[in-house]
């Protein structure tokens, strides 16, 4: 796959942080308000709401995703997934603030795995108030083949069992439904059950995993609300449905100065890890 040409095509968008998207996710996940974060800013994770990527609908796939080669390489496999991502923030991102945000292809890599060939696509994020930079994050993408009757699926992972916080969620295909119109998702896993089960082979809906990595920071929200958060990263393991409810969970660090954040399905199998770091211990 000739798609290494891609690495270091970039993209400058400029966006105002208005008020009604995050109150919708604050609805969406049963506050009263949108709470307030570090200096003032939004809680971890909820500029996901912002900088969206706002396609044509005559340009979209049939899995929902806008056809590739704009400014996302060209990958001629068809199932894509937000696998993880690094996040480290510099400063606030505040109601109201016009930010700017740079986006650059920083490396595109191709694997061949059990499963068939894989593609990796990291991207890099650079975010700008008018006082610098206030969020760089890393998003890693992957690609993979279409699903083949019968494949064997990946060993499942146990999740830890010394968990400190723990909060039950039971997904339903509403909050599916909420999340990709707040994220402007079209991905029909998430909200299209036939699509998921029949063309994409899942055994139900599945649940985004930016939503799986946003309620694990807002786990650790609630236990250090006053902790100014400078990092985060996470990865996931194993698709989420929203046949069963699954559980959030978390262990702080010895310094206090962190903490290690999982979610696991209703088996017991991990389905995604995180780290969360704090500039002072709460």
């Amino acid at each position: 796959m000739q798609l290494r040409g891609w690495e270091g095509c970039s993209e400058t968008l400029q966006e105002q942080i208005a008020e009604a998207p995050a109150r919708g996710l604050a609805a969406t996940l049963d506050l009263e308000a949108v709470p307030a974060g570090a200096e003032g800013g939004l809680p971890p994770l909820w500029h996901w709401l912002y900088f969206l990527p706002r396609a044509a609908q005559s340009v979209l796939n049939d899995d929902g995703h806008p056809r590739l080669g704009g400014f996302m390489p060209p990958v001629p496999l068809p199932r894509r997934m937000w696998a993880g991502g690094r996040l480290r923030w510099q400063g606030a991102v505040c109601l109201g603030d016009t930010l700017q945000r740079r986006s650059t292809i920083q490396s595109v890599a191709h694997k061949a795995g059990r499963s068939g060939d894989l593609v990796f696509v990291t991207l890099c994020h650079e975010t700008d108030a008018d006082s610098g930079t206030v969020l760089v994050e890393e998003q890693d993408i992957v690609y993979r083949a279409a699903p083949v009757a019968g494949e064997p699926l990946p060993a499942p992972q146990a999740a830890p069992r010394d968990a400190a916080w723990t909060r039950v969620i039971t997904p339903d295909p509403t909050l599916l439904f909420r999340f990709s119109a707040l994220t402007f998702n079209a991905h029909r896993i998430h909200y299209d059950r036939p699509y998921a089960t029949e063309a994409e082979g899942y055994a139900g809906l599945i649940v985004h995993g930016p939503l799986l990595a946003l309620l694990l920071a807002e786990l650790a929200r609630h236990e250090r609300p006053q902790a100014r958060v400078n990092r985060f990263e996470f990865r996931a393991v194993r698709p989420t449905t929203d046949l069963h409810p699954f559980r959030l969970c978390g262990e702080p660090t010895a310094d206090g100065l962190g903490a290690r954040l999982w979610a696991q399905d209703h088996e017991g199998w991990l389905t995604m890890q995180a780290e969360i770091g704090w500039a002072e211990e709460a």
